[in-house]
């Protein structure tokens, strides 16, 4: 319980960090890569001692959870450009999402 809150907390600094800089689109952007890290996280940790087949089932599960998040951010930015602008989502969810994702072994012990 504790890793998840560490990770929602790191999660929370880089949002508002990216939020400082890209605006609300970008804030949008990074709340959603947080939410994809934090579900991709959660499927993923009970099955770090479990067989390989288990594993990467839930590996590549968790890569879909952020792949979809992300397509999800680019089809409404893209639709709805006026209310969420798309270069800002898109590297507010990048820039969220790629420090999580190099501190994610740390939350998977």
């Amino acid at each position: 319980m504790r890793s998840y809150v560490l990770l929602v907390g790191l999660g929370a600094v880089v949002v508002a960090v990216a939020a400082v800089m890209g605006g609300r689109a970008a804030a949008i952007g990074g709340l959603v890569a947080l939410a994809a890290q934090l579900g991709a996280v959660t499927l993923l940790r009970p099955a770090m001692r479990a067989p390989q087949p288990l594993f990467m089932a839930r590996w590549f599960g968790g890569m879909g959870i952020r792949a979809l998040s992300l397509g999800a951010v680019l089809a409404i930015a893209a639709t709805h450009r006026a209310t969420l602008p798309l270069l800002p989502a898109a590297l507010g969810f990048l820039g969220v999402l790629l420090p999580l994702l190099f501190v994610e072994t740390r939350f998977l012990r």
